[in-house]
């Protein structure tokens, strides 16, 4: 008797942190069912260190390493590289479907490879818009083009899944919310009850507020990154009595504004970028965060964390909606004035904090994994 193969095969790619953290809760729930799904891992290695420490806390390991990140990389390096490279990987192994996450070029090259090779396109949080096409840059193209290749959508929200009705995209949109919820929930379990992510942190005064910053975003470059940097100054001169903790991004261009500008203040303390579960130790204990992060703009609302949000636009609408998120955009004035309130108002600060996050309940990945194991 021919006995037919029925096992369905799994292809995650991905490139940067935050795509691995979003994948993670997906991979181990995948590998839940191995009698029926098989499940390769590709990094691209677009980051490397960073992206490292989140394959180890989440006990994730590669199948296949492509290598990419090299100094001083152009998106240019990264499309042509990574296309090169999975022509050569996928000559090897070849998926029913690819998932791939979010709106990196690793996402867009990783989709296009996959159409080359006629293998079906899962995405992961498909249908933010920003509506402006180079803001996030160079993100929103990439999710637009990635949309447009996708056979499988998976939404985080009602609002991105009208996006992508509006783009014309009518077929498997799956309202799903979004992993990152799955993430944090496993990760703040483990860092709660770890003391050696508070003794990570033994420089902060625990009876004082902390505030985290990050900021990292291209379109920002320039004099609006300045403007941040001084209306962060600005708020510790204002609040000596308040501590404000940058983990400051590895690019040059970030690097150089922010030494020059918050070097030297007692109460800023400016350190190297955290590991991931250090950051949500970080976020769990803050008082709120100042950010250009799409991630931290889905993540701290489930701690109760408000987020002032420092971009012109946030293709996260549903956060500010619901009220999780504030956008300042990059003038000091407006983020010195939305800091100040949510530091003096007791009211508008429990009006952020208690605002339901409209991101999920945390069983993402199990939704997107019988989703999968249905339409294969």
């Amino acid at each position: 008797m021919l006995l037919i193969n029925s096992m369905k095969k799994i292809l995650f790619v991905f490139g940067t942190r935050p795509e691995a953290i979003k994948m993670a809760p997906i991979i181990h729930e995948a590998k839940k069912h191995a009698d029926e799904l098989e499940v390769k891992v590709c990094v691209t290695g677009q980051h490397k260190e960073m992206l490292q420490q989140v394959m180890d806390f989440f006990q994730l390991t590669e199948d296949y390493n492509l290598h990419l990140m090299k100094p001083g990389q152009t998106l240019f390096d990264i499309t042509a590289d990574g296309l090169r490279a999975l022509e050569k990987m996928l000559d090897d192994y070849t998926p029913d479907i690819m998932l791939v996450q979010g709106d990196t070029t690793t996402v867009f090259t990783a989709a296009l490879a996959a159409f080359y090779k006629k293998i079906k396109i899962g995405h992961i949080e498909a249908g933010l818009r920003s509506f402006d096409k180079y803001s996030p840059f160079p993100e929103e193209i990439n999710r637009k083009l990635t949309g447009a290749l996708t056979d499988f959508h998976f939404a985080p929200t009602v609002k991105a899944k009208e996006n992508l009705e509006h783009e014309n995209i009518h077929r498997n949109i799956f309202v799903v919310g979004n992993t990152v919820i799955d993430a944090l929930l496993w990760a703040v379990d483990k860092v709660r009850t770890d003391n050696r992510y508070q003794s990570f942190f033994s420089f902060l005064d625990p009876e004082k507020r902390t505030v985290l910053i990050t900021g990292h975003r291209r379109e920002s470059f320039g004099k609006p990154f300045e403007n941040i940097c001084d209306a962060i100054t600005t708020l510790a001169e204002k609040y000596p009595g308040m501590q404000f903790v940058y983990p400051v991004h590895l690019n040059p261009n970030v690097q150089q504004v922010v030494k020059e500008r918050l070097s030297g203040y007692p109460n800023i303390f400016l350190i190297a970028p955290l590991p991931y579960p250090q950051l949500v130790w970080l976020m769990d204990q803050c008082h709120f965060v100042i950010t250009d992060s799409g991630g931290i703009q889905e993540e701290a609302p489930t701690l109760g964390k408000p987020v002032l949000v420092i971009r012109d636009i946030t293709e996260r609408e549903e956060g500010i909606a619901a009220g999780t998120a504030l956008l300042v955009g990059t003038s000091k004035e407006r983020i010195v004035a939305e800091a100040t309130k949510l530091i003096d108002d007791a009211e508008s600060y429990k009006k952020m904090s208690k605002a339901v996050n409209p991101y999920g309940t945390g069983d993402s990945a199990t939704q997107i994994v019988k989703i999968l194991l249905k339409e294969l």
